[in-house]
């Protein structure tokens, strides 16, 4: 596949939703009386749906590029914010404390927030792809909720056992609710998906099925390229 002005455009919004909802997460905002949520709730479904559309469209095997990337340039972020947070002040700024407490990550949280995106976003482009498969094209909405049903299962529930695990904090009622959540994003979604992605076929001319294609994330040798 020729690389496009439009999946470049697809491939940015994907990695701008993933580091901005790893920027807003510190934030946790009160949902009815009991239920509380990271303010990521927002954006970070965003990748999943642009994850969706990236499977559906271009296939898993140029799914899988983007996610890997994606992994790199949080990786990136994550590096430079740290290396930001050890870097002298000027004697008049005193923002230091806040600056760690918001842009700060423990490497445990670390760990958490890097296995969770990519059991997650591995999982919800296989089910993606595979179900494409099976439905040999049709509704469209099965898949992109199914894959989300699975990979934002895995997601919310690696991420929230690694950081919180062991500690006061953590409650497996948590995961169901950041599941929900998320799920209930991505069916809300639907038509938006629907729309773009029928708009990327249209203009793409290329409507991608993976039968040749491995579904190992760490695969380097794609039967298409």
């Amino acid at each position: 596949m020729n690389v496009s002005f439009r999946f470049v455009v697809v491939t940015a919004l994907f990695v701008a939703a993933l580091i901005t909802a790893n920027v807003i997460a510190v934030k946790l905002i009160a949902v009815g009386s009991d239920i509380v949520l990271p303010a990521a709730i927002l954006v970070f479904p965003l990748s999943y749906i642009i994850g969706d559309i990236l499977t559906e469209v271009y296939g898993f095997a140029w799914a899988r590029r983007v996610i890997w990337l994606g992994f790199l340039c949080n990786l990136i972020f994550v590096f430079f914010i740290w290396l930001g947070g050890l870097l002298p002040g000027a004697s008049f700024w005193g923002g230091q404390e806040a600056y760690e407490s918001i842009l700060g990550y423990t490497p445990r949280l670390l760990l958490a927030s890097f296995c969770g995106y990519l059991i997650g976003s591995f999982s919800n482009a296989a089910v993606m792809s595979k179900m494409k498969i099976l439905t040999r094209g049709r509704h469209l909405w099965s898949r992109t909720i199914g894959s989300t049903v699975i990979g934002e299962g895995l997601d919310s529930a690696v991420f929230i056992t690694i950081a919180f695990i062991g500690t006061p904090a953590f409650a497996p009622i948590f995961i169901i609710y950041h599941w929900a959540a998320k799920t209930l994003i991505e069916v809300a979604a639907t038509p938006i998906t629907y729309a773009v992605v029928n708009y990327l076929k249209g203009v793409e001319k290329t409507d991608t099925y993976d039968a040749d294609v491995s579904l190992n994330p760490f695969s380097l040798a794609d039967a298409r390229r």
